[in-house]
């Protein structure tokens, strides 16, 4: 979902900033240093995961992991994926320098609703039916609304690019069922073996 450059207007990719220069400060207040392994090891998921894509126009379709980094990370999945996606730009000129704020705001945005979608069914010890399928819903939906956030930032950037928003939001949904089924087991499977990585930094 990585937007390259030149394509955007002027205004969706100050508000792109804005918005993830907000998330990004947010995010950081909320990383505690015991914290900053756990950051570290979803970022390198997410660049590896991010650099299989395959182009559609001016963006791509590839795994995000974003929800599931949202169910885990919170708000630090924001500079998580800032990380990733500026790494990918400079070393990999996937995106771009100047599509760095749109681009991890529609990444990240959507993790943070996976984060309050899926978090009151979080508990030690596994999930039930119902945390199962809000785990499910928070992978695959935050795909969906990141290939609507591209889509969006594309149709108000200019006419002739809503053909193509619409054709990233329909590509992305097998991606979204397979990443529903990532954040699933993943998550299912650390509650069994490692809570801890997940429920100590989450109050109510």
């Amino acid at each position: 979902m990585h937007i390259s450059e030149g394509i955007l207007s002027p205004e969706i990719l100050l508000a792109g900033a804005a918005g993830t220069a907000i998330g990004v400060t947010m995010g950081l207040r909320s990383l505690k240093n015991g914290d900053i392994p756990k950051v570290a090891l979803l970022t390198s998921a997410f660049f590896v995961a991010s650099l299989i894509h395959v182009p559609i126009g001016p963006s791509s379709s590839h795994l995000v992991l974003n929800g599931l980094m949202g169910i885990i990370l919170g708000w630090e999945a924001f500079p998580a994926i800032f990380v990733g996606l500026a790494l990918q730009a400079i070393l990999f000129q996937f995106g771009g320098l100047t599509t760095l704020g749109i681009n991890t705001f529609n990444m990240a945005a959507p993790a943070i609703v996976a984060h309050y979608l899926a978090r009151p069914f979080l508990k030690q010890g596994g999930l039930g039916p119902v945390g199962l399928l809000a785990c499910a819903v928070a992978g695959g939906g935050s795909i969906m609304l990141s290939a609507l956030l591209v889509s969006l930032s594309l149709a108000l950037s200019g006419e002739g690019l809503e053909a193509v928003g619409r054709l990233i939001f329909i590509v992305h949904i097998p991606v979204a069922i397979i990443e529903a089924l990532i954040a699933t087991f993943t998550i299912s499977f650390l509650l069994r073996i490692r809570p801890d990585m997940i429920i100590p930094g989450w109050t109510d």
